[in-house]
């Protein structure tokens, strides 16, 4: 009898279930479930996966797409056959009444072990693929897997022990004898017909299984939600087929829903796709000229964009996006960036760019440790006078006093438990439905998922951790590899995390995923090992791509192509008159300086002390108005800073301003904001501003100051500082916005603070040594000495040749002292160290994959899995202690700490907020007083937070953790000291 008629006339049990609701007693017949899955999977393969992703499964499986997506459909509708064993369906009383006699009687004896449903899974559909005639050989074998294919829905590749547990005398021994034998063969059988997956695959390749998996994954994530089975369940039996009919039906539903359906761009005219640019620059043109033909003749490859800070990478890159959607059957853009302060800013960015196409339904999803704190994102920033987001700021926001609350008006009102008073983000003068296309909602919101949009602004090590033998993986393999991958300020990982990038960036090359690298002071190397990484991935096995030059001439680009693995350039007239038409010099002076803490805040400081410089490198913006920056080297340094200049400043207090990131969240986000809007190019710009800073607005930040005061760090750090350093020089020129001593021939200032010792040499503050290597700082220290006191730098010609002399390969200065040499062997030894660890937890390259296990080969949770050196960051929630012995956020005592168990999630979103991150070893020490309250133990996000309470009426008082004392400062933040 064949399947048809077995159906129709022999009929098929049903009492075998996948879902059982006690309260209700609803049961969802398993087989019903598998088609939902096999439905789902293939609405998935039409409407959600790229054309480069079928094509990719289709090569890896030898047959053509419309067989290849049968198969996707048929191993997605067995992912959970391992239901079908007498353990699972004895779980519930109920559920096994539903069996048939004859299921009851084969049983045989239940294990008292549960039923691990995924290794099942593998398990059974092992017997039945080599039943449909899978050749079951080796680790490769079709049989194999497929069936690891199918245990891999389950978030992990498992490893298919052939002669062991998936025998067919040990299947039968533990998952029921004939009876259930027969019934899995035949669910499986009517699965493989209604999805047609006829034809047998000879082989299947690691690549197309990694994408299958995830495509059977994200179906039985979409089809197991009880929205989706219980509207199901609650229907009349219909036999199979009539049920596969409706499943399919309800399927494109169900994906449209979660908005996972792609969308092509309209085409734009490059200054509506980007309506901040006045037209293409020599760069972005040459790319939009000569990229179409390169990639309609060698298809789909790597393009290097390397050029100064603010010259356009951004709006070239989403250009080079355009492209490959057009060419390569990419669809979609990933942004990666190394930081979430650049991460905001990016999604920002791209979020425009996607909203300028009026596309109907497009989301752009922000992916991070902490983008549900973003306000932006999820659509509860402040009104302007809440949160600092005015379009027209001309005085920064307001300290956190002392007496300040600490929580906006609006937020305050959601605190204390009424409705919400947070309004949907809205661009001034912007209605706020102008943003509701582009809004992630429902499934794609959802943190483990969210990487599935089709745009995203990410860190990345979120997409690092498709490289780390996590659980789903594969999802987070099959998120990227649809998309155009840019991978921006990559100069800025350490060692450790270069590596992962470098091994996602081979299997990006094996997955025929567009990539796209910024550059702004990343030395040749660097380039080369990363390009060279994704050639390897896509079959270049010789020496060819590590030995070739993979380094645009700076300021330039490059296109890789992954067929030939041949180098394709910026042709050399577009590059010089690039380079001519961004041509500007900047000014650069080495000081020296006595580096000593300020201390008490009434010390004395010292003529040649760094303080003392400070104040009178910026004095001419103090006393004659124009913006300047002073980045220093750390937290600490900057509280110094800010804290010696208030003692003469005279202008509005709100003109002297301190961004770093041990403020509140909410804090950081508002001020950081109003930066961005303030001296960004659109303005208007302050009349006067003196922005102490960190790091936080060193890359990716569209800002602009007149004068630039900067710690010693290495020339990398110094050269992307200086890309803030009148930065629209060249668009500003005679439009009056500069201050009024920036007279004609006037040169833009970096100051550079070089510490030095007794003996007159450079001399590294302990503190700033885990910062940076010590070989750097001397290095750099080094070159610009040799420059001279004043060094005339000119933009973009001059800055490759700095980057390499001191990041590059062979640094000149590596052997210009004996104690240069020692630092650089130091250096060297821990680069070493890193990559040794980071080796420990990858997963292999894809041709080295033999069983699919071997990318699980280590079982590493996601939060076990590092993808970058040191020890988690704790999160600090300062509070307060009222008279009435409860505990508030502010020291009014009128916003409470919630205690329950249960917390809506914006009220979540709001207590993390508040908090700070510190290093684990300050609040190492912590006593019950620094315990968060009792109720919220069991919440994920909010079980390990350390409180840092104050009494309400002491606002000097410091906490004590261990050696590590703490206070936060209405003005300058988180306040860290040691006890001697």
């Amino acid at each position: 009898m064949g399947v048809v008629e077995d159906a129709r006339f022999g009929g098929i049990g049903l009492g075998v279930r996948a879902e059982f609701d006690v309260a209700t007693g609803t049961s969802y017949p398993l087989l019903f479930r598998m088609l939902d899955d096999a439905a789902v999977a293939g609405v998935l393969w039409d409407r959600f996966l790229s054309s480069s992703q079928r094509g990719v499964i289709a090569e890896g499986l030898g047959m053509g797409e419309a067989q290849a997506r049968s198969l996707t459909a048929l191993l997605a509708g067995l992912r959970e056959l391992g239901k079908c064993v007498p353990g699972f369906q004895r779980r519930e009383r109920g559920a096994w009444a539903w069996l048939g006699e004859d299921l009851v009687a084969g049983a045989g004896r239940v294990p008292l072990v549960p039923v691990e449903v995924d290794r099942s899974s593998m398990h059974v559909a092992f017997g039945v693929l080599a039943g449909f005639g899978f050749a079951a050989g080796g680790n490769s074998s079709p049989a194999v897997r497929c069936a690891q294919v199918v245990g891999g829905m389950g978030g992990r590749f498992l490893q298919v022990d052939v002669q062991g547990a998936a025998a067919a005398r040990r299947v039968a021994a533990t998952a029921g004898g004939a009876a259930w034998q027969d019934l899995r063969a035949r669910y499986a059988a009517l699965v493989r017909h209604l999805t047609g997956a006829a034809v047998v695959p000879e082989r299947i390749s690691v690549q197309a299984a990694v994408l299958i998996a995830g495509v059977g994954t994200l179906a039985g994530r979409l089809s197991g939600r009880r929205a989706h089975w219980q509207e199901a369940a609650d229907m009349p039996a219909f036999g199979a087929a009539e049920h596969f009919t409706r499943a399919r039906h309800r399927a494109v539903d169900c994906v449209d829903e979660a908005v996972l359906e792609r969308v092509d761009l309209e085409p734009l005219p490059f200054t509506t796709a980007h309506p901040h640019l006045k037209g293409p620059n020599a760069m972005q043109a040459s790319l939009m000229e000569q990229l179409p033909g390169l990639v309609a003749r060698h298809g789909v490859g790597i393009t290097v964009i390397a050029d100064g800070t603010g010259a356009g990478k951004s709006a070239g890159a989403l250009e080079v996006c355009r492209i490959s959607s057009e060419r390569c059957g990419a669809s979609g853009v990933a942004w990666l960036m190394p930081t979430t302060a650049t991460t905001d800013a990016a999604w920002e960015m791209l979020e425009g760019y996607v909203r300028a196409h009026r596309p109907g339904r497009a989301p752009v999803t922000l992916v991070h440790g902490h983008s549900s704190l973003n306000a932006a994102c999820t659509g509860t920033r402040l009104t302007a006078d809440g949160a600092g987001g005015q379009a027209a700021p001309t005085t920064a926001p307001a300290a956190l006093t002392p007496d300040h609350t600490g929580v906006p008006a609006s937020a305050e009102h959601h605190a204390a438990g009424a409705d919400d008073g947070l309004l949907a983000l809205a661009e001034p003068g912007e209605p706020e439905e102008a943003r509701e296309t582009t809004a992630p909602e429902g499934f794609v919101r959802s943190q483990d998922v969210a990487l599935l949009a089709q745009f995203i602004a990410a860190t990345v090590d979120q997409a690092q951790m498709a490289v780390l033998p996590v659980e789903w993986s594969a999802l987070r393999l099959l998120a990227l590899s649809g998309k155009t991958v840019v991978i921006d300020e990559a100069h800025a990982l350490t060692p450790f995390s270069h590596l992962q990038l470098l091994r996602l960036l081979g299997w990006l090359g094996s997955l025929r995923t567009p990539v796209v690298l910024l550059s702004a002071t990343m030395p040749a190397s660097t380039i080369n090992a990363m390009v060279a990484a994704y050639l390897a991935g896509a079959g270049h096995k010789t020496g060819r791509p590590a030995a070739a030059d993979y380094a645009p001439t700076f300021p330039g680009w490059l296109f890789a192509d992954a067929a030939t693995g041949t180098a394709h350039r910026m042709e050399d007239t577009a590059r010089i008159r690039h380079a001519q038409a961004r041509r500007r010099e900047l000014k650069v002076t080495l000081r020296p300086v006595t580096y000593r803490r300020l201390g008490e805040a009434g010390r004395a400081v010292e003529p040649g002390e760094r303080l003392a410089v400070i104040g009178q490198a910026i004095g001419q913006v103090a006393r004659e108005g124009g913006c300047a920056m002073v980045g220093c080297a750390t937290v600490a340094d900057a509280q110094d800073t800010y804290r010696y200049l208030q003692r003469s400043w005279t202008g509005d207090p709100g003109e002297l301003m301190l961004l770093h990131a041990r403020f509140p969240g909410w804090v950081r986000e508002q001020r950081t904001s109003w930066v961005r809007r303030a001296l960004g190019p659109a303005g208007p710009r302050p009349g006067r501003l003196v922005l102490v800073t960190t790091s936080m607005l060193d890359t990716s930040l569209d800002i602009d100051v007149d004068m630039m005061v900067s710690d010693l760090a290495s020339i990398a750090r110094l050269l992307q500082r200086a890309g803030r350093l009148a930065r629209f020089h060249l668009a500003w020129q005679n439009t009056g916005r500069r201050p009024s001593w920036w007279t004609t021939g006037h040169l833009p200032h970096l100051t550079v603070l070089q510490p030095h010792g007794a003996g007159g040499g450079t001399a590294i503050p302990a503190e700033w040594r885990t910062v940076e290597p010590a070989f750097l700082l001397h290095a750099t220290a080094d070159l610009l000495q040799a420059k001279g006191s004043d060094v005339h730098l000119e933009v973009p010609d001059g800055v490759q040749d700095l980057v390499e002399q001191v990041h590059g390969e062979h640094s000149p200065f590596a052997d210009r002292t004996a104690h240069l040499r020692r630092l650089l062997e130091g250096h060297l030894e821990r680069t070493m160290a890193e990559e040794h660890l980071s080796a420990v937890h990858l997963v292999p390259p894809p041709d080295r994959v033999s069983a699919l296990a071997d990318l699980h080969r280590q079982y590493l949770t996601a939060g076990q899995a590092a993808t970058r050196l040191g020890t988690l960051p704790r999160r600090l929630l300062p509070c307060y202690l009222t008279s009435g012995g409860g505990v508030a956020f502010d020291r009014a005592g009128t916003q409470r700490l919630p205690e329950q168990a249960h917390l809506s999630d914006r009220l979540v979103r709001h207590i993390l907020r508040h908090t700070v991150p510190v290093p684990a070893a300050w609040v190492a020490r912590r006593g019950p007083q620094h315990r968060p309250p009792a109720g919220w133990s069991g919440h994920p996000l909010l079980s390990d937070l350390v409180l840092l309470p104050a009494p309400a009426h002491d606002p000097a008082h410091t906490e004590h953790y261990g050696r590590h004392r703490l206070r936060m400062d209405g003005e300058l933040g988180l306040v860290h000291s040691r006890a001697n």
